[in-house]
């Protein structure tokens, strides 16, 4: 097994991490990497952090961003769909 996978199965089946990577991220969003690029450059995602060499974004921050993407404003929602088409 390599040591991504020994990684993964530290967490108990079914649980999120907090911090994803960018592949994660996009992933988690349902957007490829280069879209959720996007959505970071557009500010409708979070930037991320850096922990030492890791570039990770947190779940809740994703998460947010994603609800006020929806029930936000209707100028971020007009956006959206301007960009979901």
């Amino acid at each position: 097994m390599n040591s991504d996978a020994a990684k993964k199965q530290v967490l108990p089946s079914g649980v999120l991490q907090r911090g994803l990577s960018r592949t994660e991220a996009a992933r988690y969003v349902g957007v490829s990497p280069v879209t959720f690029d996007k959505m970071v450059a557009d500010k409708f995602m979070p930037k991320p952090i850096r922990v030492y060499g890791r570039v990770l974004w947190d779940v809740r921050a994703i998460d947010a961003a994603f609800d006020a993407l929806d029930g936000g404003s209707a100028e971020a929602d007009n956006q959206w769909r301007k960009m979901a088409v």
